[in-house]
């Protein structure tokens, strides 16, 4: 199936949720979509055993700057734009994503799915801070699902793990620039809220208000298992370079740290951010709500440094030392 420079009624979903198994999607030209205030999706792709390639030159603008007012998911209605949803044995390869309203590529009910070499390029919202709520990958409710080789321009997280059995999650090789970095959550406040064995392995995170970020919010149940984050580098942070909460409502640090959900087998090593940190902002943040809800922690060779110290770190496991 050659879909080749289609533009796309406004208010209405380019949708690709009803493909024959095995089938074979490929993008030509560009793909555009004419405005609507309307929740979307703008597209949307499931099925089994389907393969989704971008050819040579192609890419799908999703006209952002037509929603884009500085207020994200308030003021104007947005639509989201990819719903990767259901699909099982799949592969996508090559898309480039631009100018996306909101939130980027949901993946959600997703079993054996693997992106490679996705660009996500929402960059042009940075002028006049019009761009945001432009997460890159959104995760839930999947499993076995590897992302390599991606570069996400953005002004929210470039990876955001969330709530609902996510596990056996990958994203190597990537590129996260403008956004938020690379982060597990928020989890909890559902009815679902268990995250569980994920990599992040060689990624860079630049010019990002975060770099490593777990969040999990208080006063909920449900668990953090599994993470890894190995070789990542970390460079122009403004605000934290690695910041473990469990203390999240609504926003980083805003409530009481609490043990109902623990953060448990966390690995953190040979993660690279000598200076990266603004004067401004801090290095390593951990607030855990008791020993016993941050256990089996492994820390190495972490060197994030440019930043302050943060004055009210709790329960911090010892392999990670005195980040007050």
């Amino acid at each position: 199936m050659v879909l080749s420079g289609i533009t796309v009624p406004a208010g209405v979903t380019f949708d690709l949720s009803d493909l024959a198994d095995n089938t074979h999607v490929i993008f030509e030209g560009k793909t555009t979509w004419a405005f609507k205030a309307w929740a979307g999706p703008l597209l949307q792709i499931s099925g089994k055993g389907i393969t989704v390639t971008g050819a040579s030159g192609a890419y799908l603008d999703g006209n952002g700057a037509a929603w884009w007012d500085g207020k994200g998911d308030s003021g104007v209605k947005k639509p989201k734009f990819f719903y990767a949803h259901d699909l099982t044995d799949s592969t996508i390869t090559n898309l480039h994503i631009q100018n996306t309203p909101v939130q980027a590529v949901s993946i959600n009910g997703a079993d054996g799915l693997t992106i490679t070499d996705m660009i996500i390029d929402n960059s042009a919202g940075d002028a006049g801070s019009l761009g945001h709520n432009t997460d890159g990958f959104d995760i839930g409710s999947s499993n076995n699902v590897v992302i390599t080789g991606a570069k996400v321009y953005n002004q929210d997280d470039c990876v955001a793990i969330n709530s609902g059995t996510a596990s056996k999650i990958t994203f190597s090789g990537g590129t996260c620039s403008g956004g938020h970095g690379l982060s597990i959550g928020s989890v909890g406040g559902r009815s679902d809220n268990i995250v569980d064995t994920v990599t992040f392995s060689n990624n860079v995170v630049k010019n990002s208000v975060n770099g490593i970020r777990v969040k999990a919010f208080a006063g909920t149940t449900g668990a953090i298992k599994g993470v890894t984050y190995s070789g990542i580098t970390l460079q122009s942070i403004s605000k934290y370079g690695i910041l473990i909460e469990q203390n999240y409502d609504g926003g980083d640090l805003h409530g009481t740290a609490t043990s109902g959900l623990p953060i448990s087998n966390l690995v953190i090593k040979s993660i690279v951010g000598t200076g990266a940190v603004s004067s401004s902002g801090y290095d390593v943040v951990v607030t855990c709500g008791s020993t016993a809800s941050c256990p089996g922690w492994t820390w190495s060779n972490v060197a994030v440094t440019g930043g302050k110290k943060y004055a009210s770190c709790s329960y911090v496991p010892s392999v990670v030392g005195d980040c007050s």
